[in-house]
């Protein structure tokens, strides 16, 4: 039986998470409406210390200003009522009809002009509520046909859409950084920036990149067939781990969002291990949000929803411990060190070593029998049992 969470565990919820409809492109919605006042309180209750959403989520496309005012300040009542807090924002330029081929990269120049103004207004909101980072996922940036779209071009404007966002910031003066959401595919047939490799390397292309990182989630990176652990290792390696997103996908099909751990369960213990105790070797740490990017089964009534909520913070936290065991397990760091995966924090070349004293060293070539070296395991499978049964319980 796990504890209950606490606003220290800094788990947060998004809007769209809990108030999903259960609409999909076979089937109308299964779920009425959620009033974001009371998914507040429900997510409070449950012991969750955040609630994040789209602009669209909070306030409806379309929403006249007395109306925006109207649910603004009845969503912050219910903030200061319940402590909630707001640690990330993000922004739906893939919804409405207008946002069809893009937002930052569409053909059109009218609509890329009116998305770059729909993501500052939100810039805006999201700094005024407290928010550190800004969540930017371009779900419609891409095609479906590979000649419709001048790869440089797209490229370009997509640099030009997030250097003016991040200057926007810089020039406010907020306290409010970036956070980009890789996805391969769905709702287009490609999108650009596909995973976490990808929009690092396009980062290193931005003016403000100093302040642009990203929010990988689970199901995208294992969309890909990507492992979604040492994708998050190298944005916290690259320090470019801004925020993170968490739910459960089976293999490579369509974006689940199932609860987290109800897909690669392993996979999960190693995410919960590496976010809660950093890398073996020491290093940088995460310490954002614990942030849940799931849907609710269609199948759930609004009791299923409120339980489905309740099993991501439980199963974390059950991961949690299981990790930490594992960690203090002396039969686990007596299998590291057969493994000698400390070993690889040893730099190759020597301080002070230069390559002359590397050619130069018999010991490093010459000497060396490939033969014999090859020979030696390196007992992989006996710490990943460990981490087996620690995962399960079973130590």
């Amino acid at each position: 039986m796990t504890r209950r969470p606490a606003p220290s565990d800094k788990f947060s919820f998004g809007l769209w998470t809990i108030g999903w409809q259960a609409r999909d492109q076979f089937g109308d919605a299964t779920r009425a409406p959620l009033d974001p006042v009371h998914a507040v309180h429900q997510l409070a209750e449950l012991g969750a210390w955040g609630i994040t959403f789209h602009d669209d989520d909070l306030v409806p496309f379309g929403s006249t200003a007395a109306e925006r005012d109207d649910i603004l300040t009845r969503f912050r009542a219910a903030l200061d009522a319940t402590g909630l807090v707001v640690p990330m924002v993000t922004t739906n330029t893939f919804t409405h009809p207008i946002f069809k081929d893009g937002a930052f990269t569409s053909n059109r120049r009218d609509v890329r002009r009116y998305g770059l103004r729909k993501v500052l207004r939100n810039v805006d909101l999201a700094a005024d509520l407290g928010a550190q980072t800004f969540v930017m996922w371009g779900g419609r940036e891409g095609a479906e046909y590979d000649g419709v779209k001048d790869q440089r071009a797209a490229l370009d404007r997509y640099r030009e859409g997030i250097d003016t966002v991040a200057s926007y910031i810089k020039s406010q003066g907020y306290d409010l950084r970036i956070a980009i959401e890789p996805k391969p595919n769905e709702p287009r047939g490609d999108i650009l920036l596909p995973t976490v490799g990808h929009a690092l390397g396009f980062i290193a292309q931005l003016e403000h990149g100093d302040i642009v990182g990203l929010n990988p989630e689970v199901g995208h990176e294992q969309m890909a067939g990507l492992n979604y652990t040492s994708g998050i290792a190298q944005a916290l390696w690259s320090d470019k781990l801004f925020h993170i997103d968490l739910n459960g996908q089976r293999s490579i099909k369509y974006d689940q969002d199932l609860c987290f751990g109800h897909g690669d369960l392993l996979s999960a213990f190693f995410t919960v291990d590496l976010v809660e105790n950093g890398f073996l070797s020491g290093g940088p740490r995460y310490e954002g949000p614990r942030h849940f990017d799931y849907k609710p089964s269609r199948t759930e009534d609004y009791d299923g929803v409120w339980a489905s909520a309740a099993a991501n913070m439980s199963t974390y936290l059950l991961l949690k411990d299981r990790a930490a065991a594992y960690r203090a397990d002396p039969e686990v760091q007596a299998a590291i060190a057969a493994s000698r995966v400390l070993e690889l924090a040893e730099p190759t070349m020597a301080p002070g070593e230069t390559l002359a004293d590397l050619l130069a060293d018999h010991t490093a070539y010459e000497d060396v029998d490939p033969d014999a070296v090859a020979e030696a395991g390196y007992a992989f499978v006996a710490l990943n049992q460990l981490a087996v049964e620690h995962a399960l319980g079973a130590r």
